[in-house]
């Protein structure tokens, strides 16, 4: 039997929710994020503000001088939290079988659901409807018999609407795709692709599974699946977050080294106390280091013992600082990430992370 597999992704959500508890910013060009005078970046943004060229992750002053009459708002994340929760309700309604993405998205396997005579593409548009008689929010949903197609599927008819792939144009589908909108490959790998002269899923295709695993690592291997249709991995309710994080942007650059340690201090702190409460250790630590420039590195160590202790991380930051280039030049931006998750070994037991907490 096929698998059923929605994806639901909220539209432009944290705007959406501006304007809706604010409808004086209904029809306006409305950025959630930084603010324009600050360094801090756009999180996200009204279709009306897109038009301008806007999208997430641009730095807000960036995005003022593309529209300077946008309105900038600050992010609200318990509001966005709270419609999260109303929106898992309804999902609730339908499946057990719920893998958040982040708070706007999620995947949803229905095979073995009845609703709708077992139809996913009416039970996507009943869940889109019932999000709206909750929210007055709009979502947009992609169905299709696997994670990768649905995914793809929901951004085509964005804002407020759905697409279905079926079994058998999923492979045909894919083919005649930019590398670039491609789920999970990003503007590194996009850019290593052009270069070996792979524009398209066409492309990507021609070549075997060998000479993908040797430019790609084991990412090469999905990609072989997935430029024919294949995606066999299953939507996980119980899912164990596989990092957390912690960063900080700052109002000018800074240039002593000594208070970039600091800083990264600081954040470890933040790192390990949301480990702690979510008892969880890692094996992997990574600083994040972004130059004035906007040129972005990270430093990575992996260790045999579990991190958990803020002891052991500050012992090795450091060591990481010291392979970057930061007494040479300025700094806007730090951070620090504990990965390669596993149990707490005073716990001894797995912990899910809440499914809203993960932005």
């Amino acid at each position: 039997m096929s698998r059923k597999i929605i994806h639901i992704d909220m539209d432009a959500f944290f705007a959406a929710v501006e304007q809706r508890d604010n409808p004086a910013l209904k029809g306006r060009p409305v950025i959630v994020g930084g603010q324009p005078n600050s360094r801090g970046v756009v999180a996200t943004c009204s279709y009306e503000a897109r038009k301008f060229g806007i999208h997430s992750a641009m730095p807000a002053a960036r995005a003022w001088q593309l529209c300077p009459q946008g309105i900038f708002v600050k992010p609200r994340i318990a509001a966005y939290r709270e419609v999260s929760q109303q929106i898992h309700q309804v999902f609730q309604q339908y499946t057990d079988l719920i893998e958040p993405l982040s708070l706007d998205e999620a995947y949803l396997d229905v095979s073995a659901v009845d609703r709708c005579s077992g139809s996913a593409s009416l039970m996507a548009k009943e869940i889109r409807q019932q999000i709206f008689d909750v929210t007055q929010l709009t979502a947009s949903a992609g169905i299709s018999y696997n994670k990768f197609l649905a995914k793809i599927a929901s951004d085509i008819n964005k804002p407020n609407g759905q697409f279905l792939i079926k079994p058998e144009d999923g492979e045909a589908f894919v083919q005649q795709l930019p590398i670039g909108k491609f789920f999970g490959i990003g503007k590194v790998t996009e850019a290593k692709m052009h270069a070996l002269g792979i524009q398209t899923g066409a492309d990507l295709k021609q070549w075997p599974k060998e000479k993908l695993s040797q430019y790609f690592g084991k990412s090469g291997v999905y990609y072989y699946s997935i430029v024919r249709g294949i995606d066999e991995r299953p939507v996980t309710s119980h899912r164990m977050r596989k990092s957390l994080g912690a960063e900080t942007t700052f109002q000018t650059d800074i240039h002593d080294v000594e208070i970039m340690q600091q800083h990264l201090f600081q954040l470890a702190e933040q790192v390990v106390s949301g480990l702690q409460k979510k008892q969880l250790a890692g094996h992997t630590l990574t600083i994040k280091v972004k130059y004035a420039d906007f040129q972005q590195i990270t430093r990575s160590i992996t260790v045999d013992e579990l991190l958990y202790d803020v002891k052991k991380i500050i012992c090795l930051i450091p060591l990481l600082l010291n392979k970057t280039e930061v007494d040479r030049r300025p700094v806007r931006l730090l951070g620090v990430t504990v990965s390669s998750l596993s149990r707490d070994i005073e716990t001894g037991h797995d912990v899910q992370p809440g499914l809203f907490d993960q932005i």
